[in-house]
């Protein structure tokens, strides 16, 4: 029996407060999708659009052809009984001005030291990024021998969460705080594992700070000024610092625009798919380091669509710009006393080198991996989860003797 083939809220020792829920989208909704994109438009051929290289963003012919997969062949019905596979549930959790909901899809254990582990996604990435890696582990384990809880949630404003207040900001700080509050609701409050890439390992990071210990995968930031010119760096590093300059020169501009002008480029993405499956595709194009399929990336477009969050999705973006956000992983705020574990993606678009790193925290894990990039969970799931079991292996023996 597979962990996903049993009830996991028996496992959770606060059952009581999870809901369980399967995804359905409304037939009317799917529908609409399909109609808008049968009519939508793509402009003509210019110079920009039809180099093939990516250089000026996603090409025409790509998008011609991506237009055609979503009309032709692209089912969410069978993305939603893949994604309904796993457990969906909700918890509804404290939130500042009352309660808010938080959706999750996870495999529990009937081990009784089992470890939580709370797997955290960033944008345009969701829940999905972590389907593989739960596969991989109903292949390995069974109930009785799974060694792990393991909670994969919708960050709030994402998918199947709640969304973020109508009349006031929302910060990142508020957003962890959610999460942890997942897990107290849970019951795992005591203590558990947080994992992250992208924004996830911003969030992974304030709750290490605050709470418990924590494994990334992405860490934007600059070299530390105790380092600079006295540390010797893999040729693989110095190979992901010249990424992170092309980077930082050319492939920044969507999230100065998501921080500093949210409404009108939310606006503007969900006024037609196409410009959304540009936008969106672009990135997961760009940042892989493994091939991503149209399938995987039509998948995660339309949930966006579907659940209308692409806007409620921005938030995150406004921590380089909110003074009660912290700034990037090299921000003092930032540093993590706990246990700190580190996996370096080669094709990673800002890939710190290890030592960096390690002056963010106490690293007592690290790994420099040949392949994977941005999307590891879903690029390489099979490393991303021998490094999640390996940092665990030494990482909870610390944090819970």
């Amino acid at each position: 029996m597979s962990p996903a083939a049993r009830d996991p809220a028996s496992a959770v020792p606060n059952r009581g407060v999870v809901r369980p829920m399967e995804i359905r989208i409304p037939d009317d909704a799917v529908e609409e999708l399909k109609t808008l994109i049968r009519c939508s438009k793509i402009a003509g051929q210019t110079y920009e659009n039809s180099l093939q290289d990516g250089s000026f963003g996603v090409s025409r012919q790509w998008l011609l052809e991506a237009k055609r997969k979503w009309e032709e062949d692209f089912d969410w019905r069978r993305c939603e009984a893949r994604i309904n596979k796993f457990p969906q549930f909700t918890v509804p959790v404290q939130a500042h001005d009352g309660c808010s909901t938080v959706h999750f899809c996870g495999l529990f254990s009937d081990k009784p030291d089992a470890i939580p582990l709370l797997l955290l996604h960033g944008w345009p990435g969701s829940f999905l990024e972590f389907l593989p890696i739960l596969a991989l582990l109903q292949d390995k384990y069974t109930p009785e021998t799974l060694p792990y809880h393991v909670i994969v949630p919708s960050l709030p404003g994402y998918g199947f969460s709640a969304r973020p207040p109508l009349d006031r900001d929302f910060t990142l700080l508020e957003a962890s705080e959610l999460l942890h509050s997942l897990m107290e609701e849970l019951g795992f409050g005591g203590g558990y594992i947080a994992q992250g890439g992208d924004v996830g390992s911003k969030i992974a990071r304030i709750l290490a700070k605050r709470y418990q210990g924590c494994k990334v995968n992405f860490c934007a930031m600059n070299e530390p000024a105790q380092l600079k010119g006295s540390t010797q760096l893999a040729e693989a590093e110095r190979e992901g610092l010249e990424r992170m300059a092309v980077f930082n020169s050319s492939g920044r501009g969507y999230a100065i625009t998501h921080a500093t002008r949210p409404s009108t480029i939310a606006l503007v993405l969900t006024s037609n798919p196409l410009t959304m499956l540009a936008w969106i595709g672009e990135k997961f194009l760009e940042w892989s380091g493994e091939a991503i399929s149209i399938d995987t990336i039509l998948e995660s477009v339309t949930l966006y669509w579907l659940t209308e969050t692409l806007p409620t999705s921005l938030y995150t973006y406004r921590a380089r710009t909110h003074p009660d956000n912290p700034g990037g992983h090299g921000d003092p705020r930032w540093h993590v006393a706990k246990p700190l574990g580190y996996s370096y993606f080669p094709k990673e678009v800002a890939p710190a080198p290890v030592s960096w790193v390690a002056t963010t925290g106490d690293l007592i894990f690290s790994r420099s991996r040949s392949k994977g990039g941005h999307f590891a969970a879903a690029e390489v799931p099979e490393l991303l989860l021998q490094d999640i079991e390996d940092f665990a292996a030494v990482a909870w023996p610390r944090t819970n003797p």
